[in-house]
């Protein structure tokens, strides 16, 4: 039996990938299944660039706003939830979209990673998570461990990592695949110089729809400030605005800015060791692109 088709959108930060989604999902009868380990949070809005609903057109999108600040969520877990997801667009007749940017969200399911989570050591935890951020990242690639970029900055996630990795497990579990889907992956990016001004502009525009309210008032709800800084870029810029560390507007500004650039610099390089990604030319016509090869790749 041939395996079902499932479209993959992915592509680093500011470069269009809801925008494609959701006009590929009208022209193709498609739903949006989300790949992005931030945008699975209610609250986190503004700071993930987390799609409106004026901006899905109509569009199912599925995945977004699935757990609560702060509740423990692995890849793993992504994967099985995305499954049903796609399994579920797929039985309504309607053909699937996985969109988004975190790079092993995409491939634990487009590539069908088989997971073996070993149980927690809550005593080898303890003493991980005593260790600084750069020393879990020292001690990890010591070990041989690819740090992507979605886990860079993520002290939840090294911790994981390392942990699996001192059991003598393939922390990114990648030796043994199973995949479910036959897939057309289709890269989003613009020359460097363009992406930095892209990165420059919504930034500023976010910042004037309120991202700073949002952390405080995350902040206020309750949210940690462990968990803000596990999140990186835009929440932990602003929590370190929001407790002094960056005292003004205009250092959060510059440096968040340039976070956010070098976060997109690791995004591009992690995807392009993918061969099997079809570039598009968002500069000129990528949904004719996408269409030519969405058309080969459809019954």
């Amino acid at each position: 039996m041939p395996l079902p088709k499932l479209i993959v959108i992915l592509g680093p930060t500011a470069c269009g990938k809801s925008g494609l989604g959701v006009t590929l999902a009208k022209k193709y009868g498609g739903e949006i299944v989300s790949a992005d380990s931030r945008q699975i949070y209610r609250g986190l809005d503004l700071g993930t660039g987390k799609i409106t609903p004026q901006e899905m057109e109509g569009i199912p999108h599925h995945l977004l706003d699935v757990a609560d600040p702060g509740e423990p969520f692995s890849v793993a877990l992504f994967q099985s939830m995305a499954y049903k997801a796609i399994d579920g667009v797929i039985e309504r007749g309607s053909l699937p979209l996985l969109v988004g940017g975190t790079g092993l969200y995409l491939r634990s399911v487009a590539e069908g990673y088989v997971f073996h989570e070993a149980p927690p050591d809550p005593q080898l935890r303890r003493e991980l998570e005593a260790l600084p951020t750069e020393a879990l990242r020292r001690r990890l690639t010591a070990r041989g461990v690819e740090l992507d970029t979605d886990c860079y900055n993520n002290r939840p996630r090294l911790v994981r990592l390392l942990e699996k990795s001192l059991h003598g497990e393939d922390p990114h579990a990648e030796a043994e695949r199973d995949p479910r889907y036959d897939v057309l992956t289709l890269g989003v990016s613009y020359p460097r110089e363009t992406v930095c001004q892209r990165i420059d502009q919504r930034l500023l525009a976010r910042l004037d729809a309120g991202m700073i309210e949002e952390v405080a008032n995350l902040r206020k709800n309750g949210v940690s400030d462990e968990f803000l800084e596990g999140l990186g870029l835009e929440y932990r810029y602003i929590l370190h605005h929001l407790t002094g560390e960056l005292p003004t507007e205009e250092a959060l500004i510059e440096e968040l800015g340039r976070a956010i650039k070098r976060f997109a610099k690791r995004q591009v390089s992690w995807f392009k060791k993918d061969k099997n990604v079809h570039w598009l030319d968002m500069e000129h016509d990528p949904v004719s692109e996408a269409a030519a090869l969405i058309a080969s790749f459809l019954p």
